[in-house]
């Protein structure tokens, strides 16, 4: 078998495992860049949350007529979040993230848009968000 242009097929064989193996590592590559982007956009819009969720504890601990403004980012793509009585939630690209607020006296329902500002002030009703 010393033809010339003769493939053997143990070298098929072997080419065929090696492409195997390379899809492989491919998948498995692109599955944890995808997660590890997950992650980072899970992370900043956590930070986005609590950012709110301490301004509406700041106001909180002041006294009435105390206020501060807060504008929500745009850069992050589109988001919502939504204050009731003692949690905030967040949704964005189908995805939820809560949190709590502690000691806070929010009567209403507030819905807070990504890329809008806010005024966060304490009344005798207690806080007000507009």
């Amino acid at each position: 078998m010393d033809n010339k242009g003769f493939i053997s097929i143990e070298y098929l064989f072997s080419l065929f495992i090696v492409i195997i193996i390379a899809l492989g590592m491919l998948f498995y590559a692109s599955a944890s860049i995808s997660s590890s982007l997950n992650i980072g956009d899970g992370v900043s819009h956590r930070l986005i949350l609590d950012d709110v969720s301490d301004v509406i504890s700041q106001v909180n601990s002041n006294g009435v007529g105390y206020s501060k403004y807060i504008k929500l980012p745009s850069d992050r793509g589109y988001f919502e979040i939504t204050v009731e009585k003692n949690k905030l939630t967040m949704e964005y690209d189908g995805k939820k993230g809560e949190t709590m607020l502690i000691l806070a006296n929010i009567d209403s329902k507030y819905k807070l848009v990504s890329g809008r500002s806010y005024v966060i002030s304490k009344t005798d009703e207690g806080i007000v968000i507009s």
